[in-house]
């Protein structure tokens, strides 16, 4: 006879429930998310039957509650493993990274199995953030590939650090590691081009969140997986995820600037998907909070946005939408704006007032902005800023007779740039 595969404990405790099959399940779990004040959970057959699985996945908090509220077991007696691990974990918040840099791949074994006893001092938590924090500061001056590696493996050691930590020593470890998965997250995407990875790492962020029960923390998260399907033109995805993020910042005390953040991530993304109209009145709303003052001050983890990248959003959404004028006031007023550290954003900047120029037949002057570009990515790379030189390039090919087009391709397709672009 065959010895029964998956997680069997969970399946066990389904039937000895009254739930005979896996949809019947989920239907309960969403049913009792509603009874709990839970909004938006929706359960279905493929994620009970992931539950149900050989390696089934740490839930989310949402689903954590429910489940051991209907189920009334824990969720190690449901045959679930921490991803920070217990005894024997299959599952790990640092799981193997592997991310291709310009000449290997960079990689990191998992953490061993943790003894359950609260071992260290109270003043680890602190120490363990500190460096979190200056990861967040190094993040705008310093080589991604040469960042992102740190970053991981301090994320490595803040899983080994959460069993061994009692509360409240605990949270703020856990508060900590989220941000440090987060920061990952974003090299990940916006930095190395990986999506599919940053999506896996922000994932393992809003379980950390979670463990920390920080609500902005996980809105942040969430809104920046949005940024994921945006720029793929998924729209329903991305805004499905949008839903979620403002969920979770309703349930905190979030500052003007987060809430308007979150409508110029959500216009980026409606942008991507090419509904620049709506996109438009989310910047408009996004300014109108703005304007109104912060009730509640903003965390100082947030440290990607300003007035500034606010109409850095807006002159990108304009030019899209075709509004020239309007897109090269709103740009250079960011440009204007833009305060020391904001290297990276002014790249982005400088392609898009390049892409105005073109746009209007100013090709000279688009050339002299993407020359400001380059010279930028030169002292901090930063991915996105090389993709809108380069869709840039492309509006230029017209004029590529022209002798300011064929000056920025020396610059463009020289040893160092060239050997930058294709390594990374």
């Amino acid at each position: 006879m065959s010895r029964p595969t998956g997680n069997v404990r969970l399946k066990a405790a389904r039937v000895a429930a009254g739930f005979n099959s896996q949809q019947d399940l989920a239907d309960a779990l969403t049913e009792q998310a509603g009874r709990m004040g839970i909004r938006g959970l929706s359960v279905g057959a493929r994620q009970v039957r992931r539950w149900e699985s050989d390696n089934p996945p740490w839930p989310q908090p949402d689903c954590q509650r429910v489940l051991v509220h209907l189920l009334g077991q824990s969720l190690e007696t449901l045959g679930f493993t921490p991803p920070w691990g217990t005894g024997g974990a299959k599952h790990d918040l640092a799981r193997p990274a592997s991310v291709t840099g310009p000449t290997k791949m960079l990689g990191l074994p998992t953490t061993s199995a943790q003894p359950s006893m609260a071992t260290q001092p109270a003043t680890a938590g602190q120490d363990f953030r500190s460096v979190t924090h200056a990861h967040r500061r190094l993040y705008w001056s310093v080589a991604p590939t040469k960042l992102h590696p740190a970053v991981v493996a301090h994320a490595t050691l803040g899983c080994a650090l959460l069993p061994e930590a009692a509360e409240p020593t605990r949270g703020v470890i856990a508060a900590a590691l989220a941000e440090t998965y987060l920061l990952a997250g974003r090299i990940e995407f916006f930095d190395l081009r990986e999506p599919s990875l940053a999506h896996e790492t922000l994932l393992l962020a809003l379980q950390a969140a979670g463990e920390a029960d920080d609500p902005l923390l996980g809105s942040a998260i969430i809104a920046h997986m949005a940024f994921i399907p945006g720029w793929a033109g998924d729209r329903e995805v991305a805004h499905e995820r949008m839903i979620a993020a403002r969920t979770y910042a309703r349930r905190a005390s979030a500052s003007a600037e987060f809430l308007s953040w979150l409508d110029a991530v959500e216009a980026e993304c409606e942008t991507r998907c090419g509904d620049t109209r709506r996109a438009l009145n989310l910047i408009v709303h996004a300014e109108g909070v703005l304007s109104e003052g912060n009730e509640y001050p903003s965390p100082e983890w947030m440290d990607w946005f300003s007035p500034a990248r606010l109409s850095a959003f807006k002159g990108n959404t304009q030019l899209l939408a075709g509004h020239l004028p309007q897109a090269r006031e709103a740009l250079l007023e960011a440009l204007d704006s833009m305060a020391p550290g904001e290297e990276k954003q002014r790249t982005v900047v400088y392609g898009d007032l390049a892409a105005v120029e073109a746009s209007c037949g100013n090709v000279e002057e688009a050339c002299v902005y993407v020359g400001d570009a380059l010279d930028q990515l030169a002292l901090t790379w930063y991915a996105t800023g090389m993709d809108r030189v380069r869709d840039v390039r492309r509006a230029l090919t017209p004029h590529q007779h022209m002798s300011c087009v064929r000056d920025l391709d020396d610059r463009l397709y020289d040893w160092t740039t060239t050997i930058s672009v294709l390594g990374r």
